[in-house]
């Protein structure tokens, strides 16, 4: 019997021991996981203070929010803003079953940049803002690039309503963005 009791003690031991190296595991995986994650993010962030510097980039937006406060998850790849150096395409697309003005279900409007600025604050936040001029589009541009991340919230004012849009979602260059463009007015 005594040696059944001391077979029992010594499995839990070993079963004691193997739990708590198991955690130590898990949460050593996770920090790495969580340091994995900080470079890249340090990486997204420098490569899209590049694009801006640079005037060529895409904010891929996954967010829309309306001027009522309404919000959409919307397609990145058929939502965005696009510069190339003096020019800028705004599209928004919804995922609706009318075919909008773009064929895709929302508005695609091309534009010339002017009064294009790039701020950086003590925290290290980029800010942009420039007008787009075009056919179809009168606006004022602001976008927010927190420090250490590619993730942007952008405001659309228009300059003869107050129709404000705002988006959300990744700064990439634009060579390596995703996006498809519909028919502009």
């Amino acid at each position: 019997m005594k040696i059944w009791i001391t077979i029992l003690i010594a499995l839990c031991a070993c079963l004691q021991v193997q739990a708590q190296n198991t955690a130590e595991e898990r949460a050593k995986a996770k920090e790495e996981a969580r340091q994995e994650q900080a470079v890249l993010d340090s990486i997204y962030f420098k490569q899209a203070k590049t694009s801006l510097e640079n005037q060529d980039f895409a904010l891929e937006a996954d967010r829309v929010v309306l001027k009522n406060g309404a919000t959409a998850y919307v397609n990145s790849n058929t939502n965005f803003v696009a510069v190339k150096d003096d020019k800028a395409t705004v599209q928004v697309a919804f995922n609706i079953p009318v075919s909008g003005p773009n064929g895709l279900g929302g508005i695609t409007l091309d534009g010339s940049i002017s009064n294009y600025k790039l701020t950086e604050d003590k925290k290290g936040n980029l800010h942009v803002s420039f007008d787009v001029m075009g056919v179809g589009i009168s606006a004022r541009v602001t976008i927010s690039l927190a420090n250490g991340s590619n993730t942007a919230d952008l405001l659309i004012l228009p300059t003869f309503n107050s129709n404000e849009l705002r988006l959300s979602g990744h700064i990439l260059p634009l060579k390596q963005s995703s996006i498809f463009k519909g028919n502009a007015l």
